[in-house]
């Protein structure tokens, strides 16, 4: 993990688990087929680049695959897939480690590194619907006219649930000393 790249938790929403996940990210390569700097008198068929940003495409390539092989994921599915089958270990079977070496936790690495083949067959997803963040969004605080703002469209705070409770799939819990919680999370096996 960089020493540069985003980490949790989440001050404003500690119940749900931050970053989601980690794709690669550090002298990534992208390519793409058309010059940026208009370079006509070049052979080359793509524009190569390298960066920290390229995590980005990574993953949404991931995504775009896993649609392909299933085309009736919805997107909360296919985020559920990549996360739930993420790997906390590198290639070598060693702990993912942060900028000084040492093992990373959650709050650096979220899920962990995206697992394309893995993410392909998960076992279970965890489904949401965009009209279950509302609830969530006013046990946030936000007032009916700034969701409204969000989702453009009529939203009513007559349900609010606490954030851990979201069928979202992570979840961070807060105890102190004695404390008991319990969450329900809809799983849906993906071969019923």
């Amino acid at each position: 993990m960089a020493f540069f790249s985003s980490r949790g938790p989440s001050f404003t929403s500690p119940g749900i688990l931050k970053p989601d996940i980690i794709g690669p990210g550090v002298d990534i390569l992208a390519a793409w087929p058309v010059s940026i700097d208009n370079e006509t008198r070049t052979k080359a068929t793509f524009f190569v680049s390298h960066g920290t940003s390229m995590s980005c495409p990574h993953l949404a390539g991931i995504a775009a695959l896993l649609k392909s092989a299933h085309p009736e994921w919805s997107p909360d599915a296919i985020k559920s897939a990549i996360m739930t089958t993420a790997s906390q270990v590198n290639r070598h079977g060693e702990p993912i480690v942060d900028e000084r070496a040492l093992p990373a936790d959650v709050f650096a690495m979220g899920s962990g590194h995206a697992n394309p083949p893995k993410a392909h067959e998960p076992g279970l997803v965890f489904y949401i619907q965009p009209d279950d963040y509302i609830p969530y969004l006013c046990g946030l605080g936000y007032t009916p006219k700034q969701i409204e703002m969000i989702i453009r469209k009529k939203a009513s705070c007559s349900k609010t649930i606490p954030e851990a409770q979201l069928n979202y799939p992570s979840l961070a819990v807060s105890l102190k000393r004695g404390d008991r919680k319990s969450y329900l999370k809809v799983i849906i096996p993906t071969h019923p």
